[in-house]
């Protein structure tokens, strides 16, 4: 696996950490896009945030992540399902701003006022949703900022995404740790010092690194337990059936309209920007459908 995640538990303590590696699955959404650096970066952390959040789902569920701010970026947004499948876009893949203390500035790119919304599917009659205002804009804090104050689980993320001279992503991936039930102050203690001694995750997935290794980091002398090792990558629910049931919704008028306006029309998937091609033979096939 060239992408994947790793989930753990602390032994005898009420701690799990997960640590992935995402760089493929992250430059293959920049290629896409055709971001530039800026807004690669704020695409990168917040597919391989959606992957470690999408890691503690059940099977079949899924969720969504949507960063608005009021900076060029405008919007971040990412689809995680429980298989380890993430897709992703940004609203302006053109944004790419000065540096900022050294470090490519996602903040200033998505903004610092906006709010992040986390809607999961669980299988139920209605999804769940939870808001909270953006805390830094630097993805990994305002993830950490909604688990702790939206789902009372204290949690700390690092991502971290390094792009190339050229543009190209040379490394991509993080860590999400949470405190469980009943608090360990010992265990959150050293979790914490330990994680103020990590190098920077973007340095460190350039060099190669792999997820045990972070975890190894993380922990310490803590022991834990390895109980899963899953595969990740970028990819999209769309399909030519799916476009075309949108097009149907459309209605009988609106797509008669489109029918003699233009006699064809392209739709390009937002995630993936797949293109899906529809001749005047396939509009008015659909057209009979509605009829």
């Amino acid at each position: 696996m060239s992408d994947y995640l790793v989930r753990t538990l602390a032994t005898g303590r009420p701690v799990r950490a997960l640590a992935c590696v995402t760089t493929e699955l992250v430059a293959d959404a920049c290629r896409r896009h055709g971001t530039l650096p800026t807004a690669s970066a704020a695409l990168g952390r917040a597919l391989t945030g959606g992957a470690l959040l999408g890691a503690l789902l059940k099977s079949q569920e899924r969720l969504a992540l949507k960063f608005e701010g009021n900076g060029p970026l405008r919007k971040i947004l990412v689809e995680a399902e429980s298989t380890g499948v993430v897709r992703g876009c940004v609203g302006v893949p053109e944004v790419d701003l000065p540096p900022r203390n050294g470090k490519l500035d996602v903040a200033g790119a998505l903004g610092r006022a906006g709010f992040l919304t986390v809607t999961k599917d669980l299988r139920m009659k209605e999804p769940y949703r939870g808001t909270v205002q953006l805390h830094t804009s630097e993805i990994a804090e305002d993830l950490a900022w909604y688990l702790t104050e939206s789902e009372q689980i204290p949690s700390a993320l690092g991502l971290g995404v390094f792009v190339a001279e050229d543009g190209s992503i040379a490394g991509a991936g993080g860590f999400l740790v949470q405190a469980m039930p009943p608090r360990d102050d010992a265990a959150i203690d050293l979790l914490t010092e330990r994680i103020g001694q990590l190098p920077p995750l973007s340095d460190f997935f350039r060099r190669g690194q792999s997820p045990e290794e972070l975890l190894a980091l993380l922990y310490g002398y803590l022991p834990y337990t390895t109980y899963e090792k899953r595969a990740l990558a970028f990819a999209c629910s769309c399909s030519r059936e799916r476009i075309e049931r949108v097009l149907i919704s459309l209605g009988k008028e609106e797509l008669a309209d489109l029918l003699a306006r233009e006699g064809r029309t392209e739709v390009t998937c937002e995630f993936c920007r797949e293109r899906y091609p529809f001749a005047r033979a396939d509009l008015e096939r659909l057209l009979a459908e509605i009829s």
